[in-house]
């Protein structure tokens, strides 16, 4: 993927999906219609409160998300990172009020999706069911991995496994180019994310500058070198679980559909 030719982004849920399963024109349609209700909602903003019964789900289409937890003690801990094409809560159909908070991390656009026509939807296709299970799946493999990582990695690497993460997460949906990405997290929530102190988060972030492994500016991460960066974070996407190398074949059809 060249780091100035990207996918459109019209529908990110269908430029996700793709690698999930084989989608043909009438699926596309499909999943793209999902995103007609939309509403823009400011940084920090609740999407989703814990005790909340859901009346439906929600999908990200521009703009980053987040889980948390609120410990007792008024501590936050970031539980994930929801990206354009990512479900906040598909889960939730099935278990019920939340047990966690979603916010907009950044001004974001998201789909309100009626839990009835999730249901039609499920009901009446069973690959676009499989399709969805898949999503949800891959949400619960990222958490594996991020839980692995707060055990065994050390900080540094924590990191870099974070942005080698971020990057390939948002090349899928056209929304980074080959070595560079968004990245609108600050130290504070890094630090939430990671377990570390905002202190730490400072230092890492400085001696892998220094080690020529990132570059930091205007909100965008910059990796000199992705195959450096994996290596030292031994990164293996295989938890993404990207059962399909679609081509860019269809992208004129994913623009075309829905946006």
């Amino acid at each position: 993927m060249d780091a100035t030719v990207t996918l459109p982004r019209s529908n990110p849920l269908v430029l996700r999906l793709r690698y999930g399963a084989d989608l043909d024109a009438g699926d596309r349609a499909l999943l793209a219609d999902l995103a007609r209700s939309r509403r823009s909602l400011e940084p920090q903003q609740d999407i989703v409160r814990a005790g909340d019964r859901a009346a439906g789900v929600h999908l990200v289409l521009e703009g980053y998300a987040f889980r948390y937890k609120l410990i007792d003690d008024g501590h936050r801990q970031i539980l994930g990172l929801l990206l354009p094409g990512d479900f906040c809560d598909l889960q939730s159909i099935v278990l019920g009020p939340s047990d966690h908070y979603i916010a907009a991390l950044t001004a974001c656009t998201v789909a309100d999706i009626p839990q009835e026509r999730v249901d039609a939807l499920v009901f009446r296709d069973s690959r676009l069911a499989r399709t969805l299970w898949w999503a949800t799946l891959v949400d619960e493999s990222i958490l594996r991995e991020w839980l692995a990582s707060m055990g065994q990695r050390p900080a540094d690497k924590r990191i870099a496994h974070l942005f080698c993460e971020l990057l390939l997460r948002q090349q899928l949906v056209g929304a980074a180019g080959e070595r560079d990405c968004p990245l609108p997290l600050t130290q504070p929530m890094l630090a939430d994310i990671l377990g570390i102190t905002t202190i730490h988060v400072s230092r890492i972030l400085r001696d892998l500058r220094l080690a020529g492994l990132i570059r930091l500016k205007d909100r965008r991460l910059h990796i000199p070198d992705v195959a450096r960066l994996r290596a030292f974070c031994d990164f293996d996407p295989t938890y993404l679980h990207l059962v399909r190398r679609p081509d860019l074949e269809a992208a004129e059809d994913v623009a075309g559909v829905g946006s």
